[in-house]
C-alpha cells in the first residue's frame, strides 16, 4: 500500500492512495489552515469507521440479513499533551432493515472488533480504548 502528501500552501496538503483517490487535509485556522478539509487525526477516525462498516455490512450479507442503512457514529477522546493520541474511540451502529436478528448484527460488530477490522485492533494494540455498541431500526 502507498500514499503520497503534496503540500499545497499554509497547512493544506492533497493526499492520493495509490490506487489514485485523492483528499484535500487541512489545519485548524489557529494553525495556519483555512478549513478546506478534514484535519489528519479526523481522516484516521474516518478511516477506523470506515473499516469497520465494510466489515459490519460484509457480515451482515454473509449472513443473509436484510440490511437498508448502517450508519456508524464514532466519538474519540485524545490525550491533553503532546502527542495528542487518541485515548478512548468509541463506535455505535445503527443498522436498519426487515426483520434483524439481535444475534447476527451483535455478531458483525464482534467480529469486527475482534478479528477483521485492521485499524480497530492496530489502535488497540497501540493502546486506544475501543468499544463498540448497537443498536437495531425496523426500515418500513
Amino acid at each position: 500500500m502507498k500514499a503520497t502528501v503534496d503540500w499545497t500552501g499554509n497547512a493544506s496538503f492533497k493526499v492520493t492512495s495509490g490506487t489514485g483517490h485523492s483528499v484535500q487535509l487541512d489545519g485548524p485556522p489557529d494553525h495556519g489552515g483555512e478549513n478546506l478539509g478534514p484535519r489528519p487525526m479526523e481522516m484516521l477516525l474516518m478511516g477506523l469507521g470506515g473499516c469497520s462498516s465494510f466489515d459490519v455490512m460484509s457480515i451482515l450479507k454473509k449472513s443473509r440479513q436484510d440490511v437498508t442503512a448502517c450508519h456508524a457514529e464514532l466519538e474519540a477522546e485524545r490525550a491533553d499533551a503532546v502527542p495528542s493520541v487518541f485515548t478512548k474511540i468509541h463506535l455505535h451502529f445503527v443498522v436498519t432493515g426487515r426483520n434483524l436478528k439481535e444475534n447476527q448484527v451483535k455478531r458483525a460488530v464482534s467480529l469486527s472488533a475482534e478479528k477483521y477490522c485492521s485499524a480497530s485492533i492496530m489502535l488497540e494494540k497501540a493502546g486506544v480504548e475501543i468499544t463498540h455498541s448497537h443498536e437495531i431500526c425496523d426500515a418500513e
